[in-house]
């Protein structure tokens, strides 16, 4: 089958790839205060009084194992800073203090929006914690509690469900991320913000925009939750049949959804059309073989910028063979995008290459 382009599509073309969306809203709460401390909620600034420096290790788990994000994450050898404010922050964020009391208009909020959904109530608040490894929240996880389940909203004649309805608090904003070095704003950190879980039900990139607009609506109808940029961000979960759901993370405007669905529709339907030509020429995970060497000394003299940069920066170049790849690193995922991007991709996150290109290739379609 052939992708057609973005404004062609049809909802049966989306039936015959099989496509499933789901998605994870998160909106802030109006609150004055912030989910377990009294520290003012919603004071932005970009200005700060201190720095702390902090590295992300991974632990043990109860089982005797290392998480492998966690992992992959300690070996990029990330400095986190954290900019913090005084009148913003206080030593809990920093994890120096206990939590304090659950905020109580928090939790009002969420049960009020649980009820609206139709959900199931639970009888207790048991917080948990939901790891998050990329140094967003200096503890290394959310703490996190789920308010209601198996609501629904109705949406064209049927019903869209809501698998749970969770109440956490923020993480940091996000200021850089270059090279070894991650630096964030704390004034976000620990603001209360609900978590709406919707079922994969929805079929067509324009569907998952619509149903994301009247959960949008629903919330804002109780007049108690932020609204302006940042305050509400979308999680969007896509799959095509025989891929695996990838969830596109903080699409900020849901009038973006439609074609960042449809594009890693395409991604996932094009990846297992590469995968199958694999198959074809011999090439398995077993199979599989490849070969580096170092060539600094041989491109001490290119004219090709980056790479006499790189070069002059004491860093080192590294061929790599990909045997029986050839022409399959332009094989096309998405519009204007090639295969070389995925490997280009892994090598910005796990080697912190984040000046492009980080990767150049000889490869022909023929």
């Amino acid at each position: 089958m052939t992708i057609k382009p973005f404004s062609e599509m049809t909802a049966s073309d989306y039936d015959a790839l099989g496509f499933k969306s789901g998605l994870e809203i998160h909106q802030q709460l109006f609150t004055a205060k912030k989910l377990f401390c009294r520290c003012p909620a919603g004071r932005y600034s970009e200005e700060f009084n201190a720095e702390i420096l902090r590295h992300m290790r991974p632990t043990l788990s109860e089982l005797g194992e290392y998480d492998g994000t966690a992992l992959m994450e300690f070996k990029t050898r990330k400095e986190i800073i954290y900019q913090i404010h005084r009148d913003t922050i206080c030593t809990y964020e920093m994890d120096d203090t206990p939590p304090f009391e659950l905020n109580g208009d928090a939790l009002d909020i969420a049960l009020s929006i649980g009820l609206l959904y139709g959900c199931s109530m639970v009888d207790e608040i048991h917080i948990a914690r939901k790891q998050y490894l990329d140094g967003s929240i200096p503890t290394g996880f959310q703490r996190t509690t789920i308010v209601g389940v198996n609501g629904s909203i109705p949406y064209k004649g049927r019903r869209i469900s809501i698998i749970q309805l969770g109440l956490e608090e923020d993480a940091c904003r996000e200021v850089s991320d270059v090279g070894h070095r991650r630096i964030y704003l704390t004034d976000r950190l620990g603001m209360p913000l609900i978590e709406t879980v919707t079922a994969p039900d929805m079929r067509t990139p324009q569907e998952v925009a619509e149903v994301a607009d009247i959960l949008r609506r629903l919330v804002r109808s109780t007049g108690r939750v932020r609204t302006g940029g940042g305050a509400a961000r979308q999680d969007v979960n896509v799959s095509v049949t025989g891929g695996t759901r990838i969830e596109i993370k903080g699409v900020p405007r849901i009038p973006n959804i439609p074609l960042l669905t449809y594009n890693e529709a395409m991604r996932q339907h094009n990846l297992l059309l590469l995968r199958d030509e694999l198959h074809k020429r011999g090439i398995t995970p077993d199979s599989f073989s490849s070969r580096t060497e170092d060539v600094t000394k041989i491109l001490r003299r290119t004219r090709f910028q980056p790479v006499r940069d790189a070069i002059a920066m004491g860093l080192e170049a590294r061929g790599v063979l990909l045997r029986g790849f050839q022409g399959l690193l332009r094989w096309r995922t998405q519009t204007d995008t090639y295969f070389s991007r995925e490997i280009s991709d892994r090598v910005r996150v796990v080697a912190c290459l984040t000046t492009l290109p980080n990767i150049i290739f000889s490869d022909s379609p023929s």
